[in-house]
């Protein structure tokens, strides 16, 4: 329990650094239209702090009933999504910001990248509810 409230920490200081870095970004650049900066603060405190913080939860009152297993699976694969949906967004942000011309094919590679981690994310979350279904089904059983 202790590494998932520590990895919640962690997406808790990402968050607040992606947070100032698109105020600060942003203004020093002198832009004020929207930007994929802008969610980055948003993404990293619901999809990082908040999971992480939830499944500590679920598992301080079950440690015993967890399969370690799949709670590992879902550990490193949600990292995986998070650090590519990152890149992703930093990446089209500051596209954004400075306005930069992407080739076609730059642009759907970075689209590409930008599916790829959604779809990881998405598996990632049906490990979660798996492991919290897991973990409920077992103490109604009880």
């Amino acid at each position: 329990m202790k590494k998932l409230v520590n990895t919640s920490f962690i997406y808790l200081i990402l968050s607040l650094i992606s947070g100032v870095f698109y105020r600060e970004f942003t203004k020093l650049n002198g832009y004020t239209g929207k930007t994929a900066l802008g969610v980055m603060h948003t993404h990293f405190f619901i999809l990082g702090v908040l999971i992480f913080l939830i499944l500590a939860l679920f598992v301080k009152d079950h440690e015993d009933r967890l399969n370690a297993k799949k709670l590992n699976r879902f550990y490193w694969l949600h990292h995986i999504a998070m650090i590519l949906f990152s890149v992703t967004l930093l990446t089209r942000g500051i596209i954004q910001v400075r306005d930069i011309s992407l080739s076609v094919t730059k642009n759907a590679m970075l689209s590409g990248f930008a599916g790829v981690s959604h779809i990881l994310m998405t598996i990632s979350l049906i490990f979660f509810f798996g492991i919290i279904k897991d973990l409920t089904k077992n103490s109604q059983e009880k």
